[in-house]
C-alpha cells in the first residue's frame, strides 16, 4: 500500500510572550447539596458563643464522617488535623425559634447535637451526658444546636432563624 504523505502544516510562532500564572485560578464556587448549620440562642455571652459553636460542631464529624475533608499540609510538608469540607453557617434566634428547630429536627430524624444552658455548670463530658439525661426532651433549656442534612431540609428546620452577625 502506498500511503499518502500527510500534509503538513508551516510552525506556528508565538506573537504573545508567554503568561506566567501569578493570578489564582477562578473555579466556579462549589454548591453542596448538604449543610452544616449551627443555630445560637441570640441572648448568650459571645464567650458562651464561641464554646457552644465549637461544642454542637465537635459532635457533626464523628457521626458524619463523610462532612470531614483530607489532612492539610503545608508547603514544608507540616501535616494538619482534616478539617470539614464545607462550610459551618452559624444563626442566631429567640428562645423560642431554638426550641421550634429543635422539634423539627427530631421530627425529621437529622443528625444533630444539642447544648443546654446546664452545660455551662459541668465541667466534662461525663457530667455533660449526665445534665442532659436528667431533662425531659420538651423541657430542655436549649442554647445551641447543630444540624446536618440535605440543604432544603436544614433550611426548613431553621426557619425564623437569621445569620449570625
Amino acid at each position: 500500500m502506498n500511503a499518502e504523505p500527510l500534509p503538513t502544516e508551516p510552525a506556528r510562532v508565538a506573537t504573545e510572550p508567554a503568561r506566567v500564572a501569578t493570578e489564582p485560578v477562578r473555579a466556579e464556587p462549589v454548591r453542596f447539596d448538604t449543610k452544616i448549620a449551627v443555630l445560637l440562642r441570640e441572648d448568650l455571652e459571645p464567650w458562651q458563643r464561641l464554646n457552644v459553636t465549637a461544642f454542637l460542631v465537635s459532635g457533626i464529624g464523628p457521626s458524619v464522617p463523610e462532612v470531614i475533608g483530607e489532612p492539610y499540609e503545608d508547603a514544608d510538608g507540616t501535616g494538619y488535623l482534616p478539617m470539614f469540607r464545607q462550610p459551618v453557617l452559624v444563626f442566631q434566634g429567640t428562645k423560642e425559634t431554638l426550641t421550634a428547630a429543635h422539634a423539627r429536627v427530631l421530627s425529621r430524624a437529622l443528625p444533630r447535637a444539642l447544648f443546654t444552658s446546664d452545660l455551662f455548670t459541668t465541667g466534662n463530658d461525663r457530667d455533660n451526658r449526665a445534665a442532659v439525661r436528667a431533662v425531659p426532651t420538651a423541657e430542655l433549656d436549649l442554647v445551641g444546636l447543630a444540624v446536618y442534612g440535605p440543604r432544603n431540609a436544614v433550611d426548613k428546620v431553621l426557619k425564623g432563624a437569621r445569620m449570625h452577625p
